[in-house]
């Protein structure tokens, strides 16, 4: 994992293929999701929390409890990350096209492996 910002309030961490995802995306287009994840980064809670957060829950057959998703309208693009409330930190998991299943299962492919 490599921390990308530091300055907001919950620091904001990217897994290595995370980073590729955002490597794989036009120039203007990842300036536009780092700007979207930093300004998320300042309440990255639920929505149920006040936050930005959307918590994906049970999604087609997948656990993906402890996951939420960021979507970034407009673009066709979803961040989804995991919230570590003691540590502060958001981790995130999968930068990608919104086509939910194929999003949802790399996330929880993805997750399994960092644990």
């Amino acid at each position: 994992m490599k921390c990308v910002t530091g300055s907001s309030q919950y620091e904001v961490l990217y897994t290595a293929a995370a980073l590729e995802d955002m490597l794989a995306l036009d120039h203007s287009t990842r300036q536009r999701v780092a700007d979207g994840i930093k300004r998320a980064s300042f309440k990255p809670l639920p929505k149920s929390e006040g936050g930005y957060g959307k918590p994906l829950g049970h999604k087609r057959g997948l656990n993906l409890t402890s996951l939420l998703e960021i979507k970034f309208r407009g673009m066709g693009i979803r961040a989804v990350y995991e919230l570590i409330r003691v540590k502060q930190q958001m981790q995130i998991i999968v930068v990608s096209v919104r086509e939910d299943e194929l999003v949802f299962r790399e996330a929880l492919k993805r997750r399994q492996r960092l644990k």
